[in-house]
């Protein structure tokens, strides 16, 4: 990979999201260093370097790169950047009313240093959106996906089969952004919503599908395929 091109992953355009804190930060900086050289006060110049840290930090975090998500409709790519912390069989969110039968569920636990830019796994049409208001726990914990708060998404797939996408919020993410709306007609890799500041995303697959990823595999969002459907 060229240097050119790993700087694109770092420094990319910053999601919408991030324009209250970008303008609240720069606008704050600048004051800040502003009433330092007036005042020749080395504490606002401290704070006025706290803050240009805060800005860069929010350019770094609210990053959204391009994806280049496989051109193929039998597969399932994982919805948010991090790693696996759990893949197991559980019943799917009594919200979307999928039924009690078991279906592999993939947990991605996003850490502050991730995209947290969420991606469709699979075109299809959303049929149900469920929010679910509840705890902030550690977001890496498995009991997180039932207690902490969430945004829940099923998606139809073209020929009928269901798959949901769950956004969990951890411990100290305060704001679940979700940007579509039931029937609307979604090609995977498309951009579905962000959470702000460590969390955490759950695929649940259709019935029959087997996982082809594994408990600490760093996913890529929009690329990794995480099922063969």
């Amino acid at each position: 990979m060229s240097l050119l091109s790993s700087l694109k992953l770092v420094v990319s355009r910053p999601h919408p999201e991030a324009r209250p804190f970008l303008l609240a930060s720069g606008v704050a900086t600048t004051l800040a260093y502003w009433a330092a050289a007036r005042l020749r006060c080395p504490m606002l110049r401290r704070a006025g370097h706290a803050g240009l840290g805060f800005f860069g930090f929010c350019l770094y975090f609210f990053r959204d790169p391009e994806r280049a998500t496989p051109a193929r409709s039998d597969v399932a790519v994982a919805p948010a950047d991090g790693h696996i912390v759990s893949v197991e069989k559980v019943a799917p969110p009594k919200e979307l009313d999928m039924g009690t039968t078991p279906v592999w569920r993939i947990a991605t636990f996003l850490s502050v240093l991730d995209v947290h830019v969420n991606r469709i796994p699979a075109a299809g049409t959303v049929t149900r959106i469920a929010y679910h208001p509840g705890l902030f726990l550690n977001a890496s914990l498995d009991k997180a996906s039932e207690q902490n708060e969430r945004n829940a998404l099923s998606l139809t797939l073209p020929d009928g089969r269901m798959l949901a996408v769950v956004q969990i919020a951890g411990l100290i993410a305060r704001r679940i952004v979700c940007s579509v709306k039931e029937g609307d007609k979604l090609e995977a890799g498309e951009r579905f919503g962000l959470i702000r500041f460590g969390s955490r995303t759950d695929l649940y697959l259709p019935p029959g599908v087997e996982p082809l990823v594994a408990v600490g595999q760093t996913m890529v969002g929009g690329e990794t395929v995480m099922a063969r459907l």
